[in-house]
């Protein structure tokens, strides 16, 4: 299955604002585009040429597929997520990324250590993990998108 076997939208309630359902538990939600991807969002023929993906997912022209309800996409969509977070060395090259599952893909044997250190310093259960470790590595010199 694919996500978007998953989430449905059911109904169309103003141009940026759904009432949806996470098919697999039932749960409606209400989606409402994020305001910086309200340009991304208009591009509705991605989804009519993607049908199997999330109704809510766009190209953002720089080769990444984003969500565009990120700030209000229910629990299901934060745990599916691939990538939820890209770090960035100071000297701004790319050091690895955070998924969804918030496991660290990176070959960067400092960036390793480092996260190593955040696993045992922050609860990763908690709600706000994103901004708590985006803190932890911009304290430690590297930059997260």
């Amino acid at each position: 299955m694919y996500l978007g076997d998953y989430i449905q939208i059911g109904e169309q309630i103003s141009p940026y604002e759904f009432l949806a359902e996470c098919v697999s538990t039932g749960t409606r939600f209400t989606a409402r585009v994020d305001r910086d991807k309200l340009s991304l969002f208009n591009n509705r023929s991605w989804s009519r040429d993607h049908p199997s993906a999330c109704p809510f997912l766009r190209p953002a022209g720089d080769g990444r597929i984003v969500c565009t309800i990120h700030e209000c996409s229910p629990a299901q969509c934060r745990a599916y997520r691939c990538v939820i977070m890209r770090v960035f060395t100071p000297a701004g090259r790319e050091a690895g990324r955070v998924t969804g599952t918030r496991a660290l893909l990176s070959e960067d044997q400092d960036l390793r250590a480092v996260w190593e250190v955040a696993r045992k310093e922050i609860p990763f259960w908690e709600d706000d993990i994103e901004e708590r470790v985006a803190r932890f590595l911009n304290e430690r010199g590297y930059r997260v998108e």
